[in-house]
């Protein structure tokens, strides 16, 4: 998914140390690779990524919107009651669906890597809070290694939004560096949905 007047980051398949992944170069730019699935509610269970980073990228901060850049994103979109939206909401998913074709999500949650803020920190959007990031990574003390995350997602909407999830009917991996006008390179595993990861056998 390109951003209207955005240069888009890169994306290719690549073997990493042994793993099949997803390369990324985001150079000043931003865009998105996502597949459009739904899983109601009821069936909503684990979230299994991984990712690895060699650098962070310097002056980033995702509560500011001049400097909203992040190496690596997980995004999930959810379905809602568009009706709870604000008029500012509302006017500004009419105007991402005359710029894109498609409305905004009702709601979309990021698992990110933030450069300073505690894991378990919820960051609001700087343009919208519709959108929120669940902090899963912080600082610079894992970089350059492959990091693997089980997420709950039902509970991670819960503790971002204060309510329980709608379907879920799109997920993506994101990085962008646009504002921050710099240069991240990063990988990407397989993301995986369903249950807890089989217990390896010894």
């Amino acid at each position: 998914m390109k951003f209207p007047g955005k240069q888009p980051t890169q994306f290719g398949y690549a073997r990493k140390d042994g793993r099949d992944a997803v390369a990324v170069l985001a150079a000043s730019s931003v865009s998105m690779m996502r597949n459009k699935i739904r899983i109601e509610p009821s069936a909503l269970d684990r979230v299994r990524f991984s990712w690895k980073v060699p650098q962070l990228i310097a002056g980033a901060d995702m509560v500011l919107r001049d400097a909203d850049d992040s190496p690596v994103r997980i995004v999930l979109a959810f379905e809602g009651d568009r009706s709870k939206f604000s008029a500012k909401d509302a006017m500004l998913s009419e105007l991402t669906r005359a710029l894109t074709g498609e409305e905004m999500p009702y709601a979309t949650l990021m698992y990110v890597w933030c450069n300073n803020r505690e894991p378990g920190s919820v960051i609001l959007g700087p343009r919208t809070d519709r959108i929120r990031k669940l902090v899963v990574q912080s600082g610079p003390m894992q970089l350059n290694q492959w990091l693997d995350y089980e997420r709950d997602i039902a509970a991670d909407y819960e503790r971002a939004f204060g309510e329980k999830p709608g379907a879920l009917v799109g997920i993506g991996i994101m990085s962008d560096s646009d504002n921050t006008r710099s240069t991240v390179t990063a990988w990407y595993g397989p993301i995986r949905l369903g249950g807890p990861a089989p217990a390896s056998k010894e």
